[in-house]
């Protein structure tokens, strides 16, 4: 075990993270463990939008935890309540329920999120699709349930034909901001990005508070700024894409930067022996089935890290390499080979590494 090392990984509903120094969150809802928790700095810590937060603190009153915690939880039930598709109530569901043309309201912050999720999707050629929801219910990794048997073709082309970023537009104005579709059963799902948005919109929340250590995570997604209790940079530490929770694949110093990964490894299901993984192609609406089992990504926001790795877990090795030299990103991938794994890193991801 690495002190003051965070784990990092991404699994919908099933996480596996070592946050701050000795704290392991585990999958199917247990509860958090602690160990030698002495040299913890304060940590605060729950479930949200269908896994875990955690906010770890150096130089901090514990006084402040409460009130901290209240903060905490009003900002992301905030966000949950602007972009869960679970809740029918959200502000994303009624936009997906709304069929008609005339612009929808939203938070000047989530106008910037669609607009942030419609660039990478444009610079990705569509890999990374917020519209893709209906394929995502299709495939059974939505709100409904899961399907007891493949989706038929003719099933993939009634969804994709409810699908497409040029059909969504996001109007900013001085008085306010929109959401506006011209396909009626257009349905966005801003999964894809949620952890990394509401991890930001944490950093924040510390900032506006005067807390200048901290390292905060929603889910697969990180930010971190200053020093942990000890002193040092806070780190994370990549997991191998393996059921071993502690296995390190490398670890990184993220110097004030958000990272975030996306893996086919976790979160998938089987129907008739076929494994299908919750990463749908948006130009083949299916499943991906390459070798691309693991991409993390490196930049500026935790949204934008969030964004970039769906898309390039979509577009597998090659072109996500290729993508990443054209716009200079981060980029740590991981794939699979026979029982095997190789790893490829862009230059820019290399200047993060710790020890590299």
């Amino acid at each position: 075990m690495l002190s003051g090392t965070t784990w990092l990984t991404r699994r919908t509903l099933h996480q596996a993270l070592l946050l701050g120094s000795f704290t392991l969150l585990t999958a199917c809802n247990d509860a958090p463990t602690t160990a030698n928790a002495a040299s913890q700095p304060l940590v605060i810590e729950g479930k949200t939008m269908g896994t875990f937060y955690r906010v770890s603190l150096a130089g901090v009153d514990p006084q402040e935890e409460a009130s901290l915690r209240d903060a905490i939880t009003a900002q992301l039930a905030k966000d949950d309540g602007e972009i869960s598709t679970y809740k029918p109530h959200s502000v994303l569901s009624r936009f997906n329920q709304y069929t008609g043309n005339e612009p929808q309201p939203v938070s000047a912050d989530m106008a910037d999120l669609v607009v942030c999720a419609l660039r990478i999707g444009a610079l990705t050629k569509g890999a990374m699709d917020i519209t893709v929801g209906p394929l995502v219910n299709l495939w059974g990794f939505g709100p409904e349930k899961q399907p007891v048997k493949e989706p038929e073709q003719q099933q993939i082309d009634q969804a994709k034909a409810q699908t497409g970023l040029q059909h969504l537009t996001v109007i900013h104005k001085a008085e306010g901001q929109w959401l506006q579709k011209d396909l009626p059963g257009l349905y966005v799902d801003l999964s894809t990005v949620g952890e990394g948005y509401a991890t930001d919109n944490l950093a924040r929340l510390m900032e506006r508070r005067g807390i200048r250590n901290y390292l905060v995570s929603v889910g697969g997604a990180v930010v971190s700024r200053g020093y942990n209790d000890q002193g040092k940079p806070w780190r994370v530490a990549i997991q191998k894409p393996t059921d071993q929770e502690n296995a390190v694949q490398a670890i990184v110093d993220l110097q004030g930067h958000g990272i975030s990964t996306s893996g086919s490894y976790r979160n998938y299901y089987e129907v008739d022996g076929k494994r299908f993984s919750h990463i749908i192609d948006p130009a083949t609406g299916r499943p991906i089935t390459h070798k691309l089992v693991s991409a993390t990504v490196i930049s500026p926001t935790a949204t934008e890290a969030d964004g970039w790795d769906t898309g390039l877990m979509v577009l597998g090795t090659e072109k996500a390499l290729a993508l990443a030299k054209q716009h200079g990103l981060a980029v740590y991938l991981i794939t699979k080979e026979g029982d095997r794994f190789k790893t490829y890193m862009s230059p820019q991801f290399q200047a993060f590494l710790v020890n590299p």
